[in-house]
């Protein structure tokens, strides 16, 4: 699947240094899924 913005790149690029994995660990969450969306509405990629 394509990154539709730059919340989704930063998404990928967490998972694959493991900063998900303790992010995942703060209890009541990180709020990341929230941050994801933000940035993708804020900077989205363009579809050619």
């Amino acid at each position: 699947m394509k990154d539709k913005g730059l919340g989704d790149t930063i998404a990928r690029f967490t998972k694959a240094t493991g900063i998900k994995k303790m992010a995942d660990m703060i209890p009541g969450g990180c709020g990341c899924k929230n941050r994801q969306n933000v940035l993708n509405d804020y900077f989205p990629y363009k579809n050619k």
